[in-house]
């Protein structure tokens, strides 16, 4: 609602209320739900009593003063609402801790002892390789997954190299490739790691994963869960 827009300018200044006062103390020009009764009631009290308030008029200030009550209530309503979403979203992604999450990626850090266990997004049927690099960019180890129907299918990969030797720690590359009659496609790859942490996004309020060996993961990006 605009400032005095119903009220006279006579009255605000019995109050000793201006509009440059009021968008000073309310940080913009609109007066707060206070100033306004205020004016209104003081305007009843001085008006004229040869021309009083014409009831139309009289109404139609009420029925701003109610609008503004309403929606500043329905705004901390929706805050609350928010608030209280944000915390519980938080405590249950506090669940996930210590837990494996497959989430988007092709690159680790890991201790193949450990194996590593992941996915690809597979659009149709075909038959379908893994590959798996080392920071050198060479190829170690060929898994063959077979004919895949199209969807999320998952792998794993048991951390040794094409002769069965266990490799060591280290940065490794996984890669994905579906071939059918026509060609040869690569594959979105997933792989599962250990959470972390969770932390709440600064700038919008966004849960992210710290996901070892893979760094900040947005939780939205979460295909499965242990």
């Amino acid at each position: 609602m605009n400032s005095a827009s119903a009220i006279s300018a006579d009255i605000m200044n019995k109050l000793g209320l201006t509009t440059h006062e009021t968008a000073n103390k309310k940080g913009d020009d609109r007066l707060g739900q206070s100033d306004f009764l205020r004016l209104m009631i003081t305007q009843l009290e001085n008006q004229d009593p040869f021309k009083p308030m014409e009831s139309g008029e009289f109404l139609g200030q009420l029925a701003q003063f109610g609008t503004v009550s309403g929606i500043e209530d329905l705004q901390k309503s929706f805050n609350r609402f928010s608030q209280s979403i944000a915390s519980g979203q938080a405590l249950q992604a506090a669940a996930l801790v210590d837990r494996h999450v497959t989430v988007p990626g092709d690159m680790i850090v890991m201790d193949p002892a450990e194996g590593m266990r992941g996915a690809v997004q597979v659009p149709a049927s075909a038959e379908v390789v893994i590959g798996v690099y080392n920071q050198a960019g060479q190829l170690v180890r060929r898994i063959p997954m077979g004919i895949q129907e199209a969807g999320l299918r998952e792998f794993h990969w048991d951390g040794r190299d094409e002769t069965g030797a266990l490799l060591g720690p280290g940065i490794y590359e996984f890669a994905g490739l579906a071939s059918d009659g026509r060609g040869s496609e690569a594959l979105d790859m997933y792989l599962s790691a250990r959470v972390e942490s969770v932390s709440l996004g600064n700038n919008n309020g966004a849960l992210l994963l710290q996901v070892e060996g893979m760094g900040e993961v947005n939780f939205n990006k979460v295909r499965q869960i242990g």
